[in-house]
């Protein structure tokens, strides 16, 4: 069973998402919260499997309050949802730690596929959708331009020095939006063999999925935004 807290400060919102989950086999909702805050005590007393987070609500918004949740290393994944495909605040909500984002005109078959992706370990944003929101946002939060850039390549931390060359170039697909099935086709790849890559990528990081390992890849200048 796959436990699920939702986090939205409008009480319809929040009834629809409850009846929605209570009418799901495999999915239990355990608490509701208004605010940044509750959500944050509702998460440390519950240990959802899964918190939905609204980004906009009063006093601590869902990003701090998913920054506050995935910080305590619990194993409370976060799926973020938001109004724009492209919205700053869902590129700041995947830096805080959550595992994705989905839109709040999503489809009731899709927010669930997304609990069930997210509960999993896997990440709710589509791999081309990823690339765009990390396009969009990485000269921002990234690069900001008040700090020079390095010369030189930066500096490679142990845990991008820990991968064989061939999980670097997995590692690298997964921060250009590839999915398994691209990977393994420009790569020459087995999927399966694919998908123990990643695994170990993901390992060898301490990624929470490949959301954050997308940006762990944009840090390490792997990958760069396209300009």
């Amino acid at each position: 069973m796959t436990t699920v807290l939702v986090a939205d400060d409008q009480p319809l919102q929040r009834m629809g998402v409850r009846m929605l989950l209570e009418g799901t086999p495999g999915l239990e909702p355990v608490g509701e919260a208004a605010h940044g805050a509750e959500a944050v005590r509702l998460a440390a007393a519950l240990h959802p499997d899964v918190v939905l987070m609204d980004i906009r609500m009063p006093g601590m918004d869902g990003i701090e309050a998913t920054r506050r949740i995935t910080a305590t290393g619990d194993r409370t994944r976060v799926l973020i949802v938001t109004t724009f495909d492209l919205d700053e605040y869902a590129y700041d909500g995947l830096r805080a730690g959550a595992s994705g984002f989905l839109l709040k005109d999503a489809r009731p078959e899709e927010l669930i596929a997304g609990i069930h992706a997210v509960a999993t370990g896997d990440a709710v944003v589509a791999p081309r959708l990823t690339r765009r929101l990390l396009d969009a946002y990485a000269h921002q939060v990234l690069a900001p331009a008040d700090t020079p850039a390095p010369p030189g390549p930066a500096p490679m931390s142990p845990e991008l020095q820990a991968l064989s060359d061939r999980e670097r170039e997995v590692l690298v697909a997964i921060g250009q939006g590839w999915n398994n099935t691209e990977i393994a086709e420009r790569l020459v790849l087995t999927k399966s063999t694919v998908k123990k890559h990643v695994g170990r990528v993901l390992a060898k990081l301490g990624a929470r999925d490949r959301v954050q390992a997308v940006i762990m890849a944009y840090d390490a200048g792997l990958v760069s935004a396209r300009q």
